[in-house]
């Protein structure tokens, strides 16, 4: 195809072609068909730079070259040129042709669109002068119709507000007519159609209509509210409502007085009756509120009929708890909490028997006796926010407060369902400066009890040490009642409205933890000496207990809520890492995580003094028991019949081993000393009064199977093979060796573990190599020192048991035997 450059100059002068032009043509059409045949990108470079003969003779000669029977392609090579040739020629006709006849068509269709511009234009400038014109005529027409409009629009603004107080002028005579006729229930439904049409106009800008309105409607409010009550109060007096004296005494409310069916027909009616007047008297009456500092929930106003039934009852609160009267004691506030207790429990049987089946009768989803309960609690609100100021800065009487205030709270969810999601005490203890003082009392009432727990002759001694079943951890009495006041002060404050204030004693709970914990460090640090001391065993007991406690704790749902309240709030305050947000999501950690490492670093450091402390004492035992010559026992030759240490009796019976254990052969003196040694040494806090039965047998297998390698290579089985490598064995000194070992030794640590030999593998083996008869040990020398550091070597130890210890070893252990024969070697 062309380059767009000559198709565009092709239509210049189609009709008048000149000599040159022809010329031109000609050669583009020859660099056409080149372009074919080698290429258009390539051929059209070329040709531009003058040097198309020698490409097609590059052309000719890659196609034919130096072969002549090559020659034979011209043929197709010339037919194929010239098939392209005529193809591009029609191609460039065509083109030819074809543009002229397009633009001659785009300039028709452009003349005739400037045509019908004009026109449209034309029409335009006439229309527009047009209705100039028409506007200007009827420009009077629309003053005069606007002001008309807006007189319309005015009159009908007037009818309009006349059909409201015409509304209301008939909705208030009405209300008049019914109650002339005594009719009290449907003045009471008139007046609700009132109400209506008082919240309709409450969007209205008509300031005077919503004055008349609402006047209107307290009017006829206040009239119907004072003639219901009086009936109502009337019936209830009938009834010697309110009840002051227990259910079981009641002789009237309860049972059925005289004319029973009449008087509760008539507490019915009255009732549904002031139920109507419940959303004007909410129209016209604020409630009343306590300052917004104690953060209340919202909530609606009490029923009116409920209302109405609480007022004797606030009167009688009133004259009690405020004022001068002897019953107003700002120390007793149980006075005040127990009577609103006994008022909810003398009524409670009362609303729930004869009151609720009305509002389930009404329709709405009230429940009279929370109703009841709301009411009341208002009084205690009220009261409690009066009194705290005046005792906040008294220790003893605050304490006092917030105490009977729990029990009460505690009374009154449990006894009768109120529902924490109600306005309670607990959002004024709340308030922040009653809480803050809040938080410092009950710490320093906590620290003055940790004090005298730890100060007391029986802080280390456990309350039920000698009840087992009861006493497994044996807890001292310190311990024990830190954790109780922990307790205590989670109950105290687990019924708190929001989050972050159950999170600021979470944190009093945690440095009280630690406080505990430096006390027990300063005491534990008095003891170090003695490490196996009653009272460092009772330290250590405590500080495994309230570890194990908070670990417990961790999972209780309570703590996981306040879990995940304390990663909300890290996670807004940018206080911990990713990966601590990450944990505390994924319940990898907990909150008590901190307490309990401080703790547990504690105790390890604890188990590792008294670790070091048997080994100390244990090796300076087993001294002896090296240096005892091992070379001249016979077989089985008795060494000593009976050890007697200090009590005497025989060492396997005292370590509480079977009988038989020690029927072959006895124990070695110097053995038996250090095995004494050791069972005294770890069984110390386990026998003890201040023993622990779980504690202690980590701290034995730390003490006996301690490995600094961590693959089970510990410290007693490595001076155990140092004792062996120390002597010269015969055949008696052998099995003396693996007797101690393993109906003495392996034994004892049998109550620890379940195969102790297994942390004793070269000991272990060392008595195998030791034992082995004569020829057994003959043929392993023979083939560790043929094939040292080989394969048949290691298979050789394999198959008499030999896994842990070194080639080297087995070797120095088989020339330590002095049983070998005499060969003239």
């Amino acid at each position: 195809m062309l380059p767009a450059a000559e198709i565009g100059k092709a239509p210049a002068a189609p009709c008048c072609p000149e000599s040159g032009n022809e010329r031109k043509d000609v050669e583009e059409k020859n660099d056409i068909n080149i372009a074919a045949l080698f290429g258009n990108e390539q051929v059209s470079e070329d040709t531009d730079n003058g040097d198309l003969t020698s490409y097609v003779s590059a052309f000719i000669e890659k196609e034919v070259g130096n072969d002549l029977k090559s020659l034979k392609k011209l043929d197709k090579l010339i037919e194929q040129m010239t098939e392209n040739k005529m193809q591009l020629e029609e191609q460039v006709l065509t083109i030819s042709s074809e543009i002229p006849k397009r633009i001659q068509s785009a300039l028709k269709n452009a003349e005739e669109s400037k045509q019908f511009l004009n026109q449209f234009l034309e029409q335009e400038t006439h229309l527009f002068s047009s209705i100039n014109s028409h506007l200007l005529t009827a420009q009077p027409w629309m003053e005069d119709l606007g002001a008309m409009i807006n007189q319309i629009e005015e009159i009908e603004r007037h009818l309009a507000y006349l059909k409201w107080i015409s509304q209301i002028e008939e909705l208030s005579d009405n209300i008049q007519q019914y109650l002339m006729t005594n009719n009290v229930p449907e003045a009471a439904s008139t007046l609700v159609s009132m109400v209506e049409l008082d919240i309709k106009l409450q969007e209205s800008s008509c300031a005077h209509l919503l004055a008349f309105t609402r006047a209107t409607v307290k009017f006829w409010h206040k009239i119907l509210k004072d003639k219901l009550t009086s009936d109502f109060e009337e019936v209830l007096a009938q009834l010697h409502w309110p009840f002051i004296t227990p259910p079981q005494s009641q002789t009237v409310g309860l049972s059925r007085p005289a004319g029973a069916p009449e008087i509760y027909s008539n507490l019915e009616t009255l009732f549904c009756q002031l139920l109507k007047l419940q959303t004007s008297d909410e129209l016209l009456t604020e409630p009343k509120q306590l300052p917004e500092k104690y953060c209340l929930p919202a909530s609606p106003s009490v029923i009116l009929p409920i209302q109405i039934m609480l007022t004797p009852l606030q009167k009688r609160f009133r004259y009690h708890f405020r004022g001068n009267r002897q019953t107003n004691v700002i120390s007793k506030p149980e006075w005040y909490l127990a009577q609103v207790l006994m008022w909810i429990g003398n009524h409670t049987q009362f609303l729930d028997e004869k009151i609720q089946p009305i509002l389930d009768k009404v329709g709405p989803s009230v429940n009279a006796r929370l109703e009841f309960s709301r009411g009341l609690m208002m009084l205690v609100l009220e009261k409690l926010a009066a009194d705290i100021p005046c005792l906040l800065y008294d220790d003893n009487l605050f304490c006092h407060l917030v105490d009977e205030v729990l029990l009460f709270e505690r009374e009154l969810h449990s006894l009768y369902g109120y529902p924490s999601t109600f306005a309670n005490c607990m959002h004024i203890l709340s308030e922040d400066t009653c809480f803050q003082r809040w938080l410092t009392v009950e710490r320093k009432f906590a620290l003055q009890k940790m004090d005298s727990m730890l100060s007391s002759e029986a802080a280390w001694i456990s309350q039920y040490k000698d009840i087992t079943d009861v006493d497994e951890m044996k807890v001292p009495d310190c311990a024990e009642t830190f954790m109780t006041l922990l307790l205590v002060i989670t109950d105290r404050y687990k019924n708190l409205p929001t989050a972050s204030r159950k999170l600021q004693f979470l944190e009093l709970q945690k440095d009280l933890v630690d406080d505990f914990r430096i006390r027990l460090t300063q005491v534990m640090k008095e003891e170090t000496r003695a490490s196996l001391g009653f009272r460092y065993c009772a330290i250590l007991n405590a500080v495994n207990y309230i570890s194990t406690v908070l670990a417990d704790w961790a999972d209780n749902v309570f703590f996981l809520q306040l879990q995940q309240a304390a990663l909300e709030v890290f996670a807004e305050n940018n206080t911990l890492s990713k990966l601590q947000l990450g944990q505390l999501a994924s319940m990898e950690s907990s909150v008590f995580d901190d307490m309990i490492n401080l703790l547990e670093r504690l105790k390890h450091d604890m188990l590792t003094r008294q670790v070091d402390h048997v080994f100390r004492e244990v090796k300076d035992a087993a001294k002896l028991y090296k240096k005892e010559r091992r070379c001249g026992l016979g077989p089985s030759q008795v060494a000593v019949a009976a050890v007697a240490v200090g009590a005497g009796g025989d060492v396997p019976v005292q370590l509480g081993l079977p009988a038989a254990a020690h029927r072959e052969r006895p124990l070695t003196p110097a053995g038996g000393a250090a095995l004494l040694l050791l069972v005294h040494s770890l069984l110390a806090g386990a026998c003890g009064e201040a023993g622990c039965v779980h504690l202690p047998r980590s701290k034995q297998e730390r003490a006996a199977f301690r490995g600094p390698d961590g693959k089970g290579t510990c410290d007693a089985n490595c001076s155990l093979f140092q004792i062996v490598l120390a002597n010269h064995f015969n055949e008696g000194g052998a099995a003396q060796l693996q007797f101690d070992m393993t109906r003495n030794l392996f034994p004892l640590f049998s109550r620890y573990c379940k195969r102790p030999e297994n942390y004793f593998k070269h000991v272990k083996e060392a008595c195998i190599v030791l034992n082995l008869n004569i020829g057994s040990a003959l043929l392993l020398k023979d083939v560790l020192q043929s094939a040292s550091g080989q394969p048949p070597a290691t298979e050789a130890l394999n198959e008499v048991g030999i896994y842990k210890l070194a080639q080297q070893d087995v070797e120095i252990l088989l020339n330590l035997r002095t049983n070998w024969p005499n060969t003239g070697k």
